[in-house]
């Protein structure tokens, strides 16, 4: 079986040297605003061919949107004498904050281990390679909770047949982006597939970025925390003020 199988693949690997991916995307930015509430975002493409395309084995397509990175501590809490407490924690660094991948079909039957190991596709590839550090020993069950973690909250999304693929030439896949974004520079990649090896791929990029009164605020958080810590209170108390005073009038 195995020797057939290598047999298949050198009969295919000219063809499969032939076949590269022609892509692009509906946006490439996103702005976020006081009114937002999230973004749709269609990745398309097509097979570009120099010659006919072979039978078999079967063409699929993968594709992925990933957003910034960053540290993230993960606890575990425990039960003891009735009261919950955080026990064992470990910080993981650079863990994507959204994660979304998109494919012709189950990610198990048409991507091998051997390729998702070298290009980190799924989302538990790209997670494994995340450096860890804390008190604890069993890290994959943390990395197994920040992933449940991100998929309820909606960061991160797998749809095994979110990618439309028509007459093995053109495709799309359609992505709907959360409204709590973090702000950065979202990296799309695209994989195009034979029997389970990874035969080209494309990357590009969509600009995520505050704008108006939100980036304002975003940037004096971080370049004047003192100021916009004053600010805050400030408005803090001219709002209860105001409330307090409306209930007065309201009263009487």
């Amino acid at each position: 079986m195995r020797a057939l199988f290598f047999a298949l693949a050198l009969s295919v690997g000219p063809a499969l040297a032939e076949e590269s991916l022609v892509t692009g995307l509906s946006r490439d930015d996103v702005q976020i605003t006081a009114d937002f509430t999230g973004s749709d975002i269609l990745v398309y493409g097509a097979v570009r061919r120099n010659s006919p395309a072979p039978q078999t084995p079967p063409l699929d397509v993968i594709v992925t949107l990933e957003g910034p990175s960053g540290p993230v501590t993960v606890r575990r809490k425990e039960r003891i004498f009735g009261i919950w407490v955080n026990r064992a924690a470990v910080d993981l660094a650079e863990v994507p904050s959204y994660f979304a991948i998109a494919s012709s079909g189950a990610l198990d039957q048409i991507l091998s281990p051997d390729d998702d190991l070298k290009h980190q596709i799924s989302l538990e590839r790209r997670m494994s390679v995340t450096k860890i550090t804390g008190d604890a020993m069993d890290f994959a069950d943390f990395l197994q909770a920040t992933q449940r973690i991100g998929s309820a909250k909606g960061n991160y999304v797998t749809q095994h047949s979110g990618v439309k693929l028509a007459e093995d030439t053109l495709f799309r896949a359609d992505f709907a982006l959360p409204a709590n974004l973090t702000e950065g520079d979202f990296t799309v990649r695209m994989f195009l597939l034979r029997g389970g090896r990874v035969i080209d791929t494309k990357e590009q990029t969509i600009d995520v970025r505050k704008t108006g009164i939100e980036r304002q605020l975003s940037n004096m958080a971080h370049r004047q925390p003192l100021l916009y810590g004053i600010l805050s209170l400030l408005l803090a108390a001219v709002a209860g003020w105001g409330a307090s005073e409306m209930f007065r009038i309201w009263r009487r």
